[in-house]
Formats: structure tokens, sequence, C-alpha cells
């Protein structure tokens, strides 16, 4: 195809619009169970003339020991608004025609639309506090396997 075409590549690059196969990647990467690794959670999401900040409200929440029944009210309803968002953020990038940063770009904040959305699911459920402690008893659990096996190590050295 590239043979028949030689200039495709170059011409995405300066910024012209992106090829199906391209979107159909995006589409793909945002469909995958690992799409959030490594992406952003937004500062902030505008949707419908409004702005929500979205970053550190995410944040806060993590730092709560106990939700009230008004904020998992507020949870139903940004997951609410993050949702109807992310689906016209994944419409506008299945269909609109996007330059290859623009694309770029969409992904992403969609990527971590998604990412909001899991996460306020977790925290709203609980279920984001007991990872998280499960987690730090894991990590803690090898952190002492692993001073113990230097120990092992350093003893066998010295001897």
């Amino acid at each position: 195809m590239m043979e028949n075409n030689p200039g495709t590549y170059e011409k995405n690059a300066s910024g012209n619009y992106i090829t199906d196969e391209e979107r159909r990647q995006l589409l793909s990467a945002l469909h995958s169970r690992l799409f959030w690794v490594g992406q952003y959670i937004p500062d902030y999401v505008e949707f419908e003339g409004e702005t929500y900040p979205l970053h550190n409200y995410v944040w806060e929440l993590i730092q709560k020991d106990e939700l009230s029944e008004t904020e998992k009210f507020r949870i139903e309803k940004y997951i609410e608004i993050l949702s109807a968002k992310e689906m016209k953020d994944e419409r506008d990038l299945e269909g609109k025609s996007l330059t290859s940063e623009e694309s770029k770009k969409l992904y992403h904040e969609t990527a971590g639309l998604l990412r909001a959305i899991a996460d306020l699911k977790e925290i709203e459920s609980g279920t984001f506090k007991q990872n998280t402690k499960r987690f730090q008893e894991q990590f803690a659990n090898q952190r002492i396997k692993d001073a113990k096996l230097w120990l092992e190590f350093i003893k066998k050295v010295s001897n």
C-alpha cells in the first residue's frame, strides 16, 4: 500500500488526517484490557460548556477513609458526566477528520477519562481502598523477604 502512495506517512506526520488503519489502532488500544497503564487523569474536563475539576477531585476522594451519601451521589454524577464525555470523544475518534496530533491528544484524553471512571467506581464501591491495602501488605511482605535474602547473601559472602 505504501508503494502505491509513498508520501502517505510523511503527509500524516506533517499534519494531514489520520488513516483508517491509524484510527482502528487507536480505538483498539482504548478497548484493550490495560488501556489505562501510563494514562494520566486530566486536571479538568470540559463538557457541554461546563468545566469540572477531575484529577484533584479523584485524589481527594482517594484520601478519604469513608464517603458520605452526598459524596457517593456526587461520584455517580461525575461518572455520568465523564461517561457522556468519553462516549462523545470516542465517537469523534471513530469518525471525525483528525490530524495525527489531534487524534493522539483525543486518545489520551479518552483513556484518561476511562481511567478516572474506573477509579471513581472503585472508590465508590470501596474496592480501591481494599486493593490499595492489599498491595501495601504484599509490598511490605516482599520487602521483608528481600531483606532476609540480602542478609543470607551477606552472611555467605562474609564467611
